[in-house]
């Protein structure tokens, strides 16, 4: 059957450097060759090129809607291929408006000052609490990201936060790779 987004490798960068050395073993030496070495990569294999702008990235902003109307948070997340986890406190507005809608959209972007260097990726999907060994594979997934939870590197106030968090998992049903370095407003679906 069709691969989940969840069963995607996580590891994509070594990929990456694989499709690169086919290109040439040389290294880009400037900006423009970084940008062309990108810019191959994304026209050659999108998909690639989001999961690996996934895996290098940190902080996702999280669009939600409720009651009061839209809202958008940062948060930490992990990937597992286009699976993103993430934690917060279910009392959060953002929290409660997953609670009762469970459908959220997310970007994963810097902040960038130059229009050829703008990349992302956008998503909309599902958003679902983990539980059980769901949530266990979870933290231990977000853990070997954000060393900071390792309960033997958690500062007390880390720790306390934490015994309060949910654990969530947004699942995109539809996801988008930006990279004005292919072309000014290049935006590629990328199939799920």
């Amino acid at each position: 059957g069709p691969r989940k987004p969840h069963d995607q490798p996580t590891h994509v960068c070594l990929l990456s450097r694989a499709v690169e050395r086919t290109r040439g073993d040389r290294a880009p030496s400037s900006d423009a060759d970084r940008r062309e070495s990108w810019k191959y990569r994304v026209m050659s294999d999108p998909r690639l090129a989001a999961l690996e702008y996934l895996e290098a990235h940190h902080v996702m902003t999280l669009a939600s809607t409720g009651p009061a109307g839209p809202w958008a948070a940062a948060v930490f997340y992990v990937n597992d291929g286009f699976a993103l986890t993430f934690l917060s406190s279910p009392t959060t507005r953002h929290g409660t408006d997953i609670e009762a809608h469970g459908r959220c959209a997310a970007a994963i972007h810097e902040d960038y000052s130059e229009w050829r260097a703008i990349k992302g990726v956008q998503l909309e999907g599902s958003v679902r609490r983990l539980t059980g060994t769901e949530r266990v594979t979870a933290i231990a997934r977000y853990a070997k990201k954000f060393t900071v939870i390792r309960p033997d590197r958690a500062p007390e106030v880390v720790k306390a936060a934490l015994a309060k968090v949910a654990w969530y998992e947004l699942v995109p049903d539809r996801c988008f790779f930006i990279d004005n370095a292919a072309g000014f407003g290049n935006r590629v679906e990328i199939e799920l």
